[in-house]
């Protein structure tokens, strides 16, 4: 794994993900290359997304699981954006505590950015995440992502994700390129989104 501000990942996974509304999710590794150590992280990290998928509406960003409060509105793109606060109404490793982005006319989330309300993992020490969310074939799904984890004994890595192609299936297939980068421990990256 590569240490510092280079630029190129230490694994590169390519991987197959199926949607099938509204509670399937599967996953195919479909290419790797570079540390194992790479693609083992992107298995864990697609088994939780498939079983949080299984798991149905505990996971959900509703009033069921989260309490909400209005922070301001932004005007980054074309459609104004309500920015809001969400605190999880229980500690769970699916639920996040941070912020969501609104597209202010549907209501639809653009984003969201925080960490978990409970660790995922006895290794993770803070994990940070950034998902960005569009429409894809007729469903609204998230696009890209990024996270950055303090991984116990092994220092900071950054996860980065994004969509790049879908398939014209009922279902929703989309390829996933996944990036993952060993962060040297006196650097600290900024949290950003990827974009398509």
């Amino acid at each position: 794994m590569f240490r510092g501000n280079d630029k190129q990942p230490t694994s590169e996974i390519m991987a197959q993900i199926d949607v099938v509304p509204p509670d399937l999710k599967t996953y195919k590794i479909t290419q790797v290359q570079g540390n194992s150590r790479g693609e083992k992280m992107v298995r864990e990290l697609l088994d939780r997304e498939t079983e949080s998928a299984k798991k149905g509406h505990g996971s959900e960003i509703n009033r069921t699981n989260y309490d909400f409060v209005f922070l301001r509105q932004e005007n980054f793109g074309i459609v104004p954006e309500y920015v809001l606060q969400i605190v999880p109404k229980r500690d769970d490793r699916y639920l996040l505590r941070g912020q969501i982005w609104l597209d202010a006319s549907t209501y639809r989330i653009c984003r969201i950015e925080g960490v978990p309300a409970k660790s995922p993992s006895f290794w993770l020490k803070r994990i940070h995440i950034t998902l960005q969310f569009a429409q894809l074939k007729g469903m609204w799904i998230p696009t890209s992502f990024d996270a950055i984890a303090t991984v116990r004994l092994l220092g900071q890595y950054r996860l980065v994700g994004h969509n790049i192609r879908s398939s014209d299936a009922p279902s929703v297939s989309s390829m996933t390129n996944i990036g993952a980068n060993r962060l040297d421990r006196r650097s600290r990256p900024s949290v950003r989104s990827v974009q398509n």
